[in-house]
């Protein structure tokens, strides 16, 4: 297979970044050990995860402990309070399965939900911080659903790492420190401005930032973590459902989220998508997700000019992948939105026909700058009324890892709770999404069609996390990646993928690699990381390109190589780790 020959060329002697766990064995002798691994944003949350591997538990069993740990050492981008979409790969039966646990809009949300009293729509600070973007969580409920099918330890068992952190307390890190600095003005400090239990957790008492190392305990999130470790269906039922509700609907800029909204809630099991990239099949989740649009990128790079031999030293291929993305942008703000409560055209966006003549739009030539939607739904025999041009802003408080157990099954998870910290509001002791803002702040755009992905109760919004499993031509497990990052999730994973599969490159170089965002003609790229041929090259080609000082992605990538041991890489970006678990 031609991914797997350049893979081993280039990583029969590269072994990536790894955690405190790694010796100084040889990297040949690393790489044959290799027969599980954890990949976290956070050391803490990746040694949760190597320590559930080493009792015996699978991937799901560990992907409870490590998003129950980022939820108290990484509060900024996930939590137990938010929610999150899992991709399953099952070694047994070698089916590729996904959990959806997406925050629901309250059976209280309305179309006005983003307007105010004068007919205004609301900034998107006043909708985020604030109870009327909090949305009924789904984290508890999809790591319960796909722990019940996938796990070997007894569910109680998986919380006592973040149990422990809580209760002895764990050092702030320096993401974290920064984080909160960012948000210090924001968050409120006084009962007139909003609930304060967010200030009195992340500020001393005399109004400080707490500091880097700063041993932080959270006795409220061991009272939520132990009644939800006795029983998952308790978080949506009892006492944690009211305080959440409670916080939620607290006064000033309070939501209408309820109790019985929370009781409501259960995540769900679907079919995963799936789609064909070279010899390989990539698996992902459903709707709301937006993973349809990296199975796009993907499709428009099979049909497209190829790349080079080059790989990520020829600029020219940047620019292929420049223009795939831009063509998938302009879709995924057209249709994609929760399929339950609108008619989207995925048969369509995914049919090899429609997939062909986009990848018209591609020249070597130079930049198509006339990219608009296309009409997929003439591609497929249900048909439906068009939609409006998409509203929906953009925020980034998100995470992503990746396990694969001793046995070869793997998970990969993006969860978040929206934007930094969430709505910035708490409950027993966790952070409160604010995932409503991920719908459009306006139902109709100004030709008066209706937008798919506006607000409607018990609807979930579009979200961009896009987990990802790959296969190879026999269904055996090949590689698991994702990123947090917004609507740029897209964009990260999908260069990423290109450089492992198509130019050759380990996860770690691949991860490595400049950024690239490409929505509309401005192309953005990291000015430290990219080579100045290629940002000229994508001057040359008819781009605006604005060379930013940094992204926000947070990528982390296992890929299985061909002697069957596995490799590891993690986004530099943040502060992740690499986890092996090494044969007996």
């Amino acid at each position: 297979m031609k991914i797997n020959a350049k893979i081993l060329l280039f990583i029969a002697f590269f072994v990536s970044s790894c955690s405190e766990n790694q010796t100084t064995a040889t990297v040949a002798e690393k790489a044959e050990k290799a027969v599980g691994m954890v990949v976290t944003a956070n050391p803490l949350a990746t040694e949760a995860g190597l320590e559930i591997l080493r009792a015996g538990g699978s991937a799901a069993d560990a992907a409870v402990a490590v998003e129950s740990v980022l939820s108290l050492v990484e509060p900024q981008s996930s939590g137990l309070g938010g929610g999150g979409f899992l991709v399953h790969y099952d070694v047994t039966t070698k089916e590729v399965s996904f959990y959806d646990g997406r925050e629901k809009a309250p059976s209280g949300a309305t179309k006005e939900l983003f307007i105010d009293e004068n007919g205004n729509t609301l900034s998107s600070g006043q909708a985020k911080n604030s109870g009327l973007s909090i949305g009924v969580p789904g984290a508890v409920s999809v790591l319960n659903l796909a722990q019940r099918e996938h796990g070997n330890l007894p569910w109680k068992e998986l919380f006592n790492p973040a149990i422990k952190l809580s209760t002895d307390g764990f050092a702030v890190s320096p993401r974290m420190h920064d984080s909160i600095i960012a948000y210090a003005d924001r968050i409120p400090k006084t009962d007139d401005v909003g609930p304060t239990d967010l200030y009195n957790y992340l500020f001393d008492d005399a109004g400080n930032p707490l500091p880097t190392g700063h041993i932080l305990k959270n006795p409220e999130y061991v009272k939520s973590l132990n009644i939800i470790a006795n029983d998952p269906t308790a978080f949506y039922n009892g006492d944690l459902a009211t305080q959440i509700a409670s916080a939620a609907q607290a006064m000033p800029n309070g939501g209408t989220l309820t109790a019985e909204d929370i009781g409501n809630y259960n995540a769900r099991k679907r079919d995963a998508y799936c789609s064909k990239y070279r010899n390989t099949t990539m698996c992902g989740s459903a709707l709301p997700s937006s993973w349809v649009s990296v199975s796009m990128v993907m499709s428009l790079l099979n049909e497209a000019p190829q790349f080079s031999e080059m790989g990520a030293d020829d600029p020219d291929n940047w620019t292929l992948l420049a223009e795939a993305l831009r063509i998938t942008y302009a879709d995924n703000n057209q249709f994609i939105a929760d399929d339950d409560f609108v008619a989207v055209p995925i048969k369509g966006l995914m049919s090899d026909a429609y997939i062909k003549d986009r990848a018209k739009l591609i020249s070597r030539k130079g930049a198509n700058l006339n990219i608009e939607a296309g009409d997929p739904w003439a591609y497929q025999e249900e048909q439906s009324a068009r939609f409006g041009k998409d509203a929906t802003l953009d925020n980034h408080g998100t995470t992503h890892f990746v396990i694969v157990d001793a046995e070869g099954n793997a998970v990969s998870m993006t969860a978040t709770v929206e934007g930094y910290f969430g709505s910035l509001r708490m409950a027993g002791g966790m952070i409160l999404n604010n995932q409503l803002t991920d719908f459009s702040f306006t139902y109709e755009d100004a030709d008066g069609k209706p937008i798919a992905n506006a607000v409607a109760p018990g609807k979930r919004p579009r979200s961009s996390m896009s987990p990802t499993i790959v296969l190879d031509e026999n269904r055996n497990f090949l590689m698991a990646v994702g990123s947090p990052g917004g609507r740029n999730i897209i964009s990260y994973v999908a260069k990423t993928v290109v450089g492992i599969m198509s130019w050759g490159l380990s996860p770690q170089d691949a991860i490595d690699l400049p950024n690239m965002v490409a929505k509309t003609d401005v192309v953005r790229i990291e000015r430290h990381r990219a080579k100045p041929e290629i940002i000229q090259a994508l001057r040359d080609f008819g781009y605006d390109v604005f060379e930013s000082e940094g992204e926000i992605s947070g990528l982390s990538a296992v890929v299985k190589l061909p002697d069957g041991s596995l490799q590891g890489g993690v986004d530099p970006r943040r502060e992740g780790t690499v986890g092996i678990l090494y044969a007996p």
